[in-house]
């Protein structure tokens, strides 16, 4: 229930897959808002990206929640990460996102929030899943909910982006492009920086409802680097399509990853004693990461690929940054979400205190060459129980000695195993890759015989 994206072929999910209609939506709204208003919560936030489909699926689910007797608060085209923000600004109950995050314009989902802004529940959303059993009833016409607009939702939370740079940040002088992606941060991003003082160039913010994530954007950087050196700008900024995703670019036109943000912002919070603990990564966090932050002393833990494991170790352990290499970086001690505004934030607050480029600044870590091989095979397997994989890669592993890893992840959506290797030689991690990828997949068929 925390996502579901609609595609051609319905909304998939972790409980299934239902068809696409606005009659479902409908009845998802007034499910949601039947659960929040037996427990006497009736203020409910709805916020959406740029993709055309977002018009009808916003009114879809402001009618179901008006007939569950729910208030409702329309924010119009606002970031993921800022409708957690704005939820509990607002005290409301509940905060909706109508966002495809990263992919094309043709798919959307929903994505609920708790009033403290983080992910609903389970219990929340397993009562919410009964409810849509039910045949859908309207409350009497005095009890219907109302809806509203909030006209100054985006200068709200620009304000706050603001505010996270401590009211001491100064980007007089810098030069930065920042690429929108088309999507919910066209009319946020931009602002934030120039606002703080910056020399804005814009790309990626002119959405039509059909362009978010085209060629452009956080999963497609090639226009950003261009412009960076077009311009001769300082540092390049994408956002992916609902704004919780950042990858950026020196001013020689290199990528710098979620994994190498992570180093700067970690970097600068240990120097200045605001780190509070350890980084968070994921099981496809770069090897150089942990390496580097072990030379600064940084405790530093692996999570399950996906931020809201990120989220969940970064509880348990009562730390603030934690994030992935694709680029969803938190800050919890900010903001209980992946938030790329802020997090840009954050690694120009690093620049203005030392005084050096990001390009400068990376350098502290050295990436590890990585290789990943999908195996694809005609049926899932459970992986753990086979004790030749299991031998295939403690070989593997021995190897690479200390200077290397293996990890064999099956996919959550199709009958694939991903075996990745990573270490110092980038020879060795290829030929050690290839290897281990055949013998793997010898090996799982043997389970599917």
């Amino acid at each position: 229930m925390t996502r579901k994206y609609f595609g051609t072929d319905g909304i998939r999910g972790r409980v299934g897959t239902f068809p696409i209609t606005p009659d479902f939506v409908l009845k998802l709204g007034w499910a949601v808002g039947r659960v929040f208003a037996r427990d006497g919560r009736k203020l409910v936030l709805i916020g959406k990206d740029t993709r055309i489909s977002g018009y009808m699926f916003e009114s879809a689910l402001e009618a179901g929640l008006s007939a569950a007797g729910v208030d409702v608060l329309l924010l119009g085209p606002m970031p993921t990460p800022a409708i957690a923000y704005l939820t509990r600004t607002f005290r409301a109950d509940a905060g909706i996102v109508i966002s495809a995050s990263h992919n094309a314009f043709h798919d959307n989902g929903i994505k609920f929030f708790s009033a403290e802004g983080t992910k609903l529940p389970d219990e929340v959303e397993q009562r919410i899943e009964a409810q849509l059993d039910l045949a859908m009833t309207t409350v009497s016409s005095q009890e219907l909910g109302k809806v509203r607009r909030v006209n100054d939702a985006a200068g709200r939370y620009i304000e706050f982006c603001k505010s996270t740079a401590s009211g001491t940040l100064n980007l007089a002088g810098l030069k930065v492009v920042v690429d929108c992606a088309n999507g919910a941060g066209y009319h946020i991003a931009p602002k934030v920086f120039r606002e703080l003082g910056a020399k804005v160039y814009e790309i990626g913010t002119e959405p039509d409802g059909l362009n978010i994530n085209e060629n452009c954007g956080a999963t497609a950087p090639q226009q950003l680097q261009e412009k960076v050196i077009e311009v001769g700008a300082d540092l390049g900024i994408a956002l992916d399509g609902d704004g919780d995703r950042l990858i950026l670019v020196d001013h020689k036109g290199e990528v710098v990853d979620g994994d190498e943000i992570l180093f700067i912002i970690a970097q600068a919070l240990h120097q200045s004693g605001e780190l509070n603990g350890g980084v968070v990564g994921t099981l496809m966090t770069n090897l150089g990461l942990e390496q580097a932050l072990a030379k600064m002393d940084i405790p530093f833990v692996r999570a399950k690929v996906g931020d809201r494991y990120v989220l969940e170790q970064l509880a348990k352990h009562g730390w603030n940054l934690g994030g992935e290499g694709s680029g969803h970086i938190v800050c919890r001690s900010i903001l209980p979400t992946g938030d790329a505004t802020v997090a840009a934030v954050q690694v120009l607050k690093a620049v203005a205190n030392s005084k050096k480029t990001i390009h400068e600044l990376k350098q502290g870590m050295q990436k590890l060459p990585q290789r990943m091989i999908n195996v694809r095979l005609e049926q899932k397997v459970d992986i753990t129980s086979s004790e030749e994989v299991a031998q295939l890669v403690a070989t593997a592993e021995v190897q690479l000695a200390d200077k290397g890893r293996v990890l064999l992840r099956p996919s959550g959506t199709e009958p694939v195993v991903r075996v990745m290797v990573e270490g110092s030689d980038l020879d060795q991690v290829h030929s050690v890759c290839e290897q281990l990828a055949v013998d793997v997949e010898k090996a799982l068929k043997k389970l599917v015989s």
